[in-house]
């Protein structure tokens, strides 16, 4: 009599495909085919023990992985609550996220105008012997050239620009970008790029991710941010 696995052929791909079933329930059916098998073996020709244990042991592997996914969905479910969390509590603060939008307003304070810019930063891959920093304005046009004086090292630096130009008058309010072009010591370019700046005004879970709404600045992933303020 020829024996045959519980977990192989038609027998055995009806039961890995049925992702309903519990674990307990595909134990049981397991079980039950092969106390079967056992019962009508052909005692002339009986289960070799090594294919019992081979039977076993796959329905061991079935079961584990089915514990594997159930911890990792677990962990997951865990993460997507800290990460929930986390950004809720960014909520009302200023963070810096990648773009060039700089804002340039007017406030009056005991009759004298002060003129406020937004902040915002620069990310530098490595350290750079020399950045420089270029205000823009709606139309495109230079208005302002920042060198930082000293060496920076990689990482993020924060700025502020005071909203003159160059020839260190004001410059009208609006919407103005800022473009950066950083070099090593040898005057080889290295990796930067603008941060702008936005205060978190809510926290929106999307199939991408977390996602904070920086009013004027837009919506940015929890995974852009680069400094909280």
């Amino acid at each position: 009599m020829s024996t045959v696995n519980p977990l192989s052929g038609a027998g055995g791909a009806s039961l890995l495909s049925q992702s309903g079933d519990s674990t307990a329930a595909t134990q049981e059916q397991f079980l039950t085919l092969l106390v079967t098998q056992l019962q009508n073996q052909d005692p002339l020709n009986p289960m070799d023990n090594a294919e019992v244990t081979s039977q076993i042991a796959q329905l061991s592997t079935v079961n584990g992985i089915n514990q594997l996914n159930n911890t990792l969905l677990a962990l997951s479910g865990q993460m997507d609550l800290s990460q929930s969390m986390q950004a809720a509590n960014l909520i009302g603060k200023e963070v810096l996220v990648p773009g060039e939008k700089i804002s340039l307003g007017s406030s009056v304070v005991d009759g004298v105008t002060t003129q406020v810019a937004t902040p915002f930063g620069v990310d530098l891959i490595s350290d750079a012997a020399k950045v420089t920093v270029t205000i823009l304005d709606a139309s495109g046009k230079a208005v302002r050239q920042m060198e930082l004086e000293d060496p920076q090292s990689a990482g993020v630096l924060t700025l502020q620009w005071d909203g003159k130009d160059d020839a260190g008058l004001p410059v009208g309010d609006g919407a103005y970008t800022v473009q950066v072009a950083a070099t090593d010591a040898e005057g080889q370019l290295v990796a930067s790029e603008a941060l702008t700046s936005g205060k978190v005004s809510s926290v929106a879970y999307a199939s991408t991710g977390l996602q904070l709404e920086l009013g004027l600045a837009g919506t940015y992933s929890l995974f852009d941010i680069r400094k909280i303020m």
